[in-house]
C-alpha cells in the first residue's frame, strides 16, 4: 500500500467518522445536516480515489470515477450551507436554489457521457476524462467555494475572539483543500500519460487526499478544542489518553512512510503494517502501565495546546461547582474560587462586585490583582450592564469587539462598551430570583488564548451556583445579625428591668437617710443589702455568659461531683423536696470539676423551684457507651413539677428568658440554663430538655469521657 493510498484511506475513514459524529450530536439541526452532506462528499471522493489508485480494470475505475465526481458535486453544496450557517447569515434562497438545481442536473449527467467520458491511467492511478458539463461544474464549484470563503472571511472580522478562531480554522481547511483540489485538476487539463508542471520538469503529484487528511485534522481539532459547529465535547481522561496514543502512532506512521518512500524495495506493505501494529501496541501498553513515559516540561505546553487541558481543568471546575453548596464561609469560598480562576482557568484578572443592601449601591467585593492599576468606575443601579440582566436578555455580556452578532438594542451596545471601562472581556450576573445582586467581570487569559465555548459554559454554570451560595451565606449572615440584635435588645430590656427593681429599695433607703438625716431604716437596710448582693450575682453571671472561658480540664470522678452537688442541694433546700441520686459507681471523666458542679447545682436548683412540696427529684448518672469513637456519659435531672408550656420550651435555653417572675427574691435572671448549656458545650457535650405539663421536666446533659482534639458532635441534639 503506497503513501497516497494510506492517505486516501485515512481521509475517508476519519472524515466519515467525523461527519457521523457531528450529525449524531443534533440530527435535527440544519447546520449538522449540511456538514453531513459536505463530509460524505469528501468521503466519496477519497474512498473512490483509493480504488482508482490500485490495480483495477478500466470499467471498475470508471464506476469509481463517477462516485468520486458525485462526492465532488455534493461537497460544495454542503460546504456553502455550512459556512453560511456558521457565519449566522441567511441562506440566499433563489441563488442557492439555482445552484442546487444545477448540481442535481450534474448528478443526473453522471449516468451519461456528458460529465465523464472515460478514464485514463497515469503513474498515480486512473484519472477522469471530462465531458462538456464538467467545465460547467468547475465554474459552479469555484463560485460556491469562493462564496464560502468570502462569507467566512467577513464573519471572522466582526466575530468575538471566542468564535474567530473557529472560523479561521474553517477558512484554513477550505483554502487548503481547495488549493489541493485545483492541483489535482492538472492531469485533466493536460491529458498526457506523464504530466509535468508547466515550465518545470517536476512530475505531477496528487495532493488532494493528503490535504483531506490535514483538513480533517484541522476540523477535528476545532470540534474538540473550540466547539466548531456548536458541538460540545468533554474530553475525559480516557479520550485524552487515546489522543496521546493516536498522536504517537501518527508520528510513527509518518516516519515509516518516509522510510518506505526512500527504500520501497526493502520495505513491503506487510512490514509497514507490522511495524505500525507493534508501535500502536507499545504505545497503548506504555500509556497504561507507564503514564509518565510521555514526558513533561516543554512537551506539556504542546500537549496543553493540543488537548486544551479539557480533561483536567473541566474536571476541576465541575468538581468545584458540585461542592459549592457545602460552603458556609464566604472567605473560604472566595479563596477556592480564586484558585479555580487563576490556576485552572488561567484568568489574568477578575472582579466580583456585590450590592450593598444598606446603601443600595454596588461596590467591589473581590478583585485580582488585589490593587487594580486604576480605580474602578462607579457602577450605578441603572447602569447598562445591570439593566441588560434585569431584562433577562442573556447569561453573559461580551465586550463589543468579541461579539459575533451585532447588538440587538441600545442597552446591549452600551453594556458591551461599559465592559471596556472595567477592563473586562466578559460579564456574568449574580442573581437572586432573576434580580442581579452582583456581577463577575472576567479579563483575558494569561496565555492570550481565546475563551472557548466550553470555558463560557463552565463559567455560566459556576456563576449560577455561586449566586445561590453567596445569596444563602448573605441571608444567613443577615439572620444571625438580626438574631444578635434581637438578643441584645432583650438582654438590655431584661437587665434594665431587673437592675431597676433591685436598685429601687437601695435608692429609697438613701433618699430617706438623706432627707431625715437619721440612721438607716432597720427594715429597708436588709432589703438594700440583699439587692446589692443580687446585683453582684447578676453581674457575675452576665460576665460568665459573655466571656469565652478556658476549661481547667482534669481527669476526675463525675460520680463524686454528682453526689456533692446533691448534698449541697439537700442542705440548702427551702422546700420539702426529696433529692434522690443514682450513680453506677466510679466514673472517670476529663472535665472542669468546678464548672460541672455548678452545672449540676443549677439544674437541681431549678428542679427544686419547679417542684411541689413533698415531691421527688431524681438525679441519675449513666454510661451511654461508645459513639463516634468516644465514650459518653449522661447526667439526668428529673422533677415532678408543673412542667413547661410548649410555647416556652423552645425559648427556655435562650439567655434572659425566665418564668420566675414572682418578686425580687425568687425572680430569675434567665441565665441559669443558658450558662448550664454553655458549660456543657465547652466540654464538647450538649444539654437537652423535655417536659410534660402537670407531670414534670427532665433536663439531661451528655459529656465525652475524654476530650477529643476536635470536638465531636454530641450523641443527642437539643429537643423540644
Amino acid at each position: 500500500m503506497t503513501f497516497l493510498e494510506i492517505a486516501a484511506l485515512t481521509a475517508a475513514v476519519v472524515n466519515f467518522a467525523l461527519a457521523v459524529f457531528v450529525f449524531w450530536q443534533n440530527p435535527k439541526a440544519l447546520l449538522h445536516r449540511a456538514y453531513l452532506v459536505w463530509g460524505l462528499g469528501v468521503v466519496l471522493w477519497n474512498g473512490s480515489a483509493l480504488v482508482m489508485m490500485s490495480e483495477v480494470s478500466p470499467e471498475r475505475a470508471l464506476f469509481c470515477a463517477k462516485l468520486l465526481q458525485l462526492g465532488l458535486i455534493l461537497a460544495p453544496l454542503g460546504l456553502f450551507t455550512t459556512s453560511v450557517l456558521i457565519a449566522r447569515k441567511p441562506i440566499p434562497k433563489l441563488p442557492f436554489g439555482l445552484f442546487c438545481a444545477l448540481h442535481v442536473g450534474f448528478v443526473g449527467s453522471l449516468f451519461s457521457d456528458w460529465f465523464i467520458t472515460g478514464v485514463r491511467r497515469i503513474p498515480h492511478g486512473y484519472w477522469s476524462i471530462p465531458g462538456p458539463l464538467f467545465w460547467a461544474y468547475t465554474v459552479s464549484c469555484t463560485a460556491l467555494i469562493g462564496g464560502s470563503i468570502v462569507v467566512l472571511y467577513r464573519a471572522q472580522k466582526d466575530a468575538q475572539s471566542l468564535q474567530r478562531i473557529r472560523i479561521r480554522a474553517m477558512l484554513l481547511a477550505i483554502v487548503l483543500i481547495a488549493t489541493a483540489g485545483t492541483n489535482d485538476l492538472f492531469p485533466i487539463l493536460h491529458p498526457v500519460s506523464n504530466p509535468l508542471y508547466p515550465l518545470t520538469n517536476v512530475p505531477f503529484y496528487p495532493l488532494g487526499n493528503i490535504a483531506a487528511c490535514v483538513y480533517m485534522t484541522i476540523v477535528a481539532y476545532s470540534i474538540l478544542q473550540h466547539t466548531l459547529l456548536n458541538v460540545h465535547v468533554t474530553l475525559i481522561r480516557v479520550v485524552a489518553q487515546v489522543i496521546r496514543v493516536g498522536f504517537l502512532v501518527l508520528t510513527g506512521l509518518c516516519q515509516l512512510l518516509i522510510i518506505s518512500a526512500i527504500a520501497p524495495a526493502k520495505f513491503s506493505t506487510f512490514a509497514l503494517f507490522c511495524a505500525l501494529g507493534v508501535l500502536t501496541a507499545s504505545a497503548v501498553i506504555a500509556s497504561v502501565f507507564l503514564p509518565r513515559i510521555f514526558g513533561s516540561g516543554g512537551a506539556e505546553t504542546f500537549e496543553r495546546k493540543l488537548l486544551g487541558d479539557s480533561f483536567e481543568y473541566q474536571d476541576k471546575v465541575r468538581n468545584f461547582i458540585s461542592v459549592m453548596p457545602w460552603y458556609a464561609d464566604l472567605d473560604a469560598l472566595m479563596r477556592d474560587l480564586h484558585e479555580i480562576f487563576v490556576r485552572s482557568l488561567r484568568i489574568e484578572s477578575y472582579q466580583i462586585i456585590l450590592r450593598d443592601e444598606m446603601k443600595r449601591t454596588f461596590a467591589p467585593f473581590r478583585s485580582f490583582p488585589e490593587e487594580p492599576a486604576s480605580p474602578l468606575p462607579e457602577l450605578l443601579p441603572h447602569s447598562p450592564m445591570l439593566r441588560f440582566f434585569e431584562w433577562g436578555k442573556g447569561e453573559y455580556i461580551a465586550l463589543q469587539k468579541h461579539q459575533l452578532r451585532s447588538a440587538t438594542n441600545s442597552v446591549e451596545r452600551e453594556a458591551g462598551k461599559q465592559l471596556e471601562d472595567f477592563g473586562a472581556q466578559f460579564c456574568f450576573p449574580l442573581t437572586s430570583q432573576s434580580e442581579p445582586f452582583g456581577l463577575l467581570l472576567v479579563g483575558k487569559k494569561t496565555s492570550d488564548e481565546p475563551f472557548t465555548a466550553t470555558d463560557i459554559n463552565l463559567l455560566v454554570a459556576l456563576v449560577k451556583n455561586l449566586s445561590l451560595v453567596v445569596n444563602q451565606i448573605q441571608l444567613k449572615s443577615q439572620i444571625l445579625q438580626s438574631q444578635e440584635l434581637d438578643l441584645l435588645g432583650r438582654m438590655s430590656r431584661g437587665m434594665a428591668h431587673d437592675l431597676n427593681n433591685l436598685l429601687t429599695p437601695v435608692l429609697t433607703l438613701l433618699q430617706i437617710a438623706f432627707e431625715t438625716k437619721e440612721p438607716f431604716d432597720e427594715e429597708l437596710l436588709p432589703v438594700a443589702l440583699r439587692n446589692i448582693k443580687s446585683m453582684q450575682a447578676y453581674i457575675r453571671e452576665a460576665l460568665f455568659f459573655s466571656e469565652n472561658l478556658r476549661l481547667d480540664l482534669k481527669l476526675g470522678r463525675l460520680d463524686l461531683v454528682v453526689q456533692r452537688s446533691v448534698e449541697l442541694a439537700r442542705a440548702g433546700r427551702k422546700k420539702e423536696v426529696e433529692v434522690i441520686s443514682v450513680t453506677p459507681g466510679e466514673v472517670l471523666v476529663q472535665m472542669d470539676e468546678v464548672l460541672i458542679q455548678r452545672l449540676i447545682a443549677n439544674l437541681i436548683s431549678n428542679a427544686i423551684d419547679a417542684s411541689r412540696p413533698k415531691s421527688q427529684i431524681h438525679v441519675h448518672l449513666e454510661r451511654l457507651g461508645q459513639l463516634d469513637e468516644l465514650e459518653w456519659v449522661r447526667v439526668r435531672v428529673a422533677d415532678q413539677g408543673e412542667g413547661i408550656p410548649k410555647e416556652n420550651l423552645s425559648r427556655i435555653l435562650k439567655p434572659y428568658f425566665t418564668t420566675k417572675n414572682r418578686g425580687d427574691e425568687n425572680r430569675g435572671f434567665g441565665l441559669g440554663l443558658a450558662i448550664s448549656r454553655k458549660i456543657a458545650n465547652l466540654h464538647g457535650g450538649n444539654l437537652s430538655i423535655t417536659s410534660v405539663l402537670k407531670k414534670g421536666t427532665t433536663v439531661h446533659f451528655d459529656l465525652p469521657i475524654r476530650q477529643p482534639t476536635n470536638t465531636s458532635p454530641p450523641p443527642v441534639a437539643l429537643s423540644a
